[in-house]
């Protein structure tokens, strides 16, 4: 008669080594256990079963919202102009992300400057509040008078470099 399997899935296998081991006659170190409940499961170790199992690995990002993207791109023009503010929030500070990409990364620039090279990624005049908005997410700092512009380098999300590769001649 063959074996029938049962699948087992441990939400903590130290606690579960730790139950187990109680249970057990003798004197066993909790490390020793780990590595005889590892082994028991097809692994060579405890650590061999922590690295198969991606354990302390940085949670995947989540796929780009497409649908999102493709509302935010219809914000711009053949060229890559921005031509309007969205009305939703979430949409406009997305159509931020294509204007920040063109920034020079290392470049600190006045307001006028800062301003002009607003105005040639868009096809309407708002600089000052594309400024307010990007000093606002926290893409832009300036100092506390206003004399000098410099761009925060970040990640942006999955869903933002979808965008700025769309929208990017």
């Amino acid at each position: 008669m063959p074996r029938e399997a049962f699948p087992l899935v441990l939400e903590d296998v130290t606690q579960f080594t730790r139950s187990l081991r109680h249970q057990v006659p003798g004197d066993i170190p909790h490390q020793t256990m780990l590595n005889h409940v590892a082994r028991a499961a097809g692994y060579r170790n405890f650590q061999h079963l922590k690295a198969a199992s991606g354990w302390g690995e940085a949670p995947t990002e989540a796929p780009p919202n497409l649908a999102q993207v493709r509302r935010a791109a219809a914000r711009f023009d053949a060229e890559g102009r921005f031509t309007g503010w969205p009305t939703k929030r979430s949409l406009r500070m997305l159509c931020l992300w294509p204007i920040w990409a063109r920034l020079d990364p290392r470049g600190v620039r006045t307001e006028r400057q800062i301003s002009d090279e607003i105005h040639a990624l868009c096809t309407f005049r708002d600089a000052a509040g594309i400024r307010r908005e990007m000093v606002g997410e926290g893409m832009l700092t300036r100092t506390r008078d206003g004399s000098e512009y410099r761009r925060i380098n970040r990640a942006p999300t999955s869903t933002q470099r979808a965008l700025i590769r769309l929208v990017l001649p």
